[in-house]
């Protein structure tokens, strides 16, 4: 089939996630075809540097036939039955234990859903019985984060913080509330009079939680929820002085922390979880993504101790769960995939070479005329678009700086996806140096053809850029 004749087909009948639907009928979508390591092909032959995984998950790469017989196997021998009914299956056991060896040592039970927005109406549906059964059901608040994703169910919306999705899926679940988000180049850069520290601003932040939880009364507050690294939200890497902040305001009180591990778990920032990297000791982390490397939808909760002892000691029946919750062939195909990326090293490698290497390549590209910020860690980074590098000023929201840029990158062979006027990127695992080279040296190029079409415009508009 042609490429036109998938794109009509598609415009016809297929409504895609987060998408203008007649603009995207009218353009035609991509068609990717196949993929191989960290490269995918499209149906005109082109072959694409991967430089997103997929939607952050793809992290075995492309073409793995261990999984792909894992899945084979599996859906062989019992392709489905579910975990209601006071059953279970070998795939769900054996993942299980496997995930509570991998996970700290405080946490020895996890939950099954079909994705990350599952397992975070799972986290609320949690949070909220386990202070039920404490005697203390006026907590019932949970604070997130401005400009944070935690899916896009509705309670999942309501969990994250971003303006748009609120927009459309109100009237959001009650009980939910937001504070700022800890972007220093976006926000800490700008507060005051000459800015605030990146360390200072950190701490600012979480300040605003201890301002939030007194505001609602701590004796209302259930739990925060916050990813490690905010994903979605443009690769927003706290200061370091953030969560050390964080730690010492909860530890004042008596409320649940909820790290959201569905992007930076499995292997992304060097470490099997991004609480591990920061040193957090997480009450509830939701997870999915590269828990199969993308190869079958698949996702969890992993409940610490706390939380699981009065669950099943005084709980009773948890009216929660789903069809699909510990799928067989899913299963299988996550153990296989944690197998692999354990004998394979691939965590330890992210963290001590691949990680380093592309903090050491990606810094490079902070000297572009049109970039203000380049950051790293372990194998996520983020270059912020600007108008001015001295100030830091934005280009104008009218010029679409960031999806001109990303559509550049396709063109040129590269997927870097745009958040706003944020460049980011979080490869496969697997990626080589040399292919650490290729990214970068196609994001350049994309950077100095995006600046060269901006400064076109401008002068067509007599507005120069700076």
């Amino acid at each position: 089939m042609l490429t036109h004749e998938y794109q009509a087909r598609d415009g016809a009948h297929h409504l895609h996630p987060f998408t203008d639907f007649k603009a995207l009928a009218d353009q035609g979508s991509r068609v990717i075809t196949h993929g191989e390591g960290v490269y995918i092909h499209d149906s005109e032959g082109n072959r694409i540097l991967d430089g997103m995984a997929g939607l952050w998950c793809m992290n075995l790469g492309y073409g793995r036939r261990e999984l792909v017989e894992a899945a084979t196997a599996q859906l062989e021998q019992l392709p489905y039955y579910n975990t209601f009914f006071k059953t279970t299956h070998p795939p769900a056991v054996r993942l299980a234990e496997k995930l509570c060896a991998l996970a700290p040592p405080h946490i020895q039970h996890v939950f099954f859903t079909g994705s990350g927005s599952e397992a975070n109406d799972t986290v609320l549906r949690m949070v909220r019985r386990y202070w039920a059964l404490k005697g203390r059901p006026e907590k019932h608040w949970v604070i997130g984060r401005e400009n944070g994703y935690h899916g896009s169910t509705l309670a999942g919306m309501s969990l994250g913080g971003m303006a748009p999705m609120h927009g459309q899926g109100g009237p959001c679940v009650p009980g939910i509330a937001h504070i700022r988000q800890p972007y220093w180049f976006g926000e800490g850069r700008l507060d005051e009079a000459h800015g605030m520290s990146p360390e200072a601003f950190g701490q600012a932040c979480a300040a605003a939680l201890d301002d939030k939880i007194r505001e609602l009364g701590a004796e209302n507050v259930a739990a925060f929820i916050a990813e490690p690294v905010q994903g979605a939200g443009g690769a927003i890497m706290p200061p370091e002085s953030y969560w050390p902040a964080v730690k010492a305001v909860l530890a004042k009180y008596d409320i649940l922390l909820v790290v959201d591990e569905v992007i930076c778990g499995f292997g992304r920032l060097g470490e099997w979880f991004g609480s591990q990297h920061y040193g957090l000791e997480p009450d509830l982390m939701p997870i999915a993504k590269g828990l199969s490397s993308g190869y079958l939808p698949i996702g969890g909760v992993l409940v610490g101790e706390r939380v699981a002892e009065t669950l099943v000691e005084e709980g009773g029946e948890f009216f929660h769960g789903f069809t699909y919750s510990g799928h067989p062939a899913c299963a299988a195909v996550a153990l296989r995939n944690l197998e692999l990326l354990e004998a394979e090293g691939i965590v330890d490698r992210v963290r001590d070479d691949l990680g380093p290497y592309l903090a050491e390549r990606w810094a490079s590209l902070a000297d572009h005329p049109i970039v203000g910020e380049a950051r790293s860690l372990g194998l996520m980074g983020a270059l912020e678009l600007v108008a001015d590098k001295a100030t830091g000023q934005r280009f104008d929201k009218s010029l679409a700086a960031g999806n001109l840029c990303r559509d550049l990158c396709f063109t040129s062979g590269l997927v870097m996806r745009s958040v706003g006027d944020t460049m980011i990127i979080a490869p496969p695992l697997v990626i080589r140096r040399e292919e650490i080279d290729e990214l970068v040296e196609l994001a350049r190029h994309a950077l100095d053809e995006t600046a060269r079409r901006l400064t076109r415009t401008a002068q067509t508009q007599e507005e120069p850029f700076a």
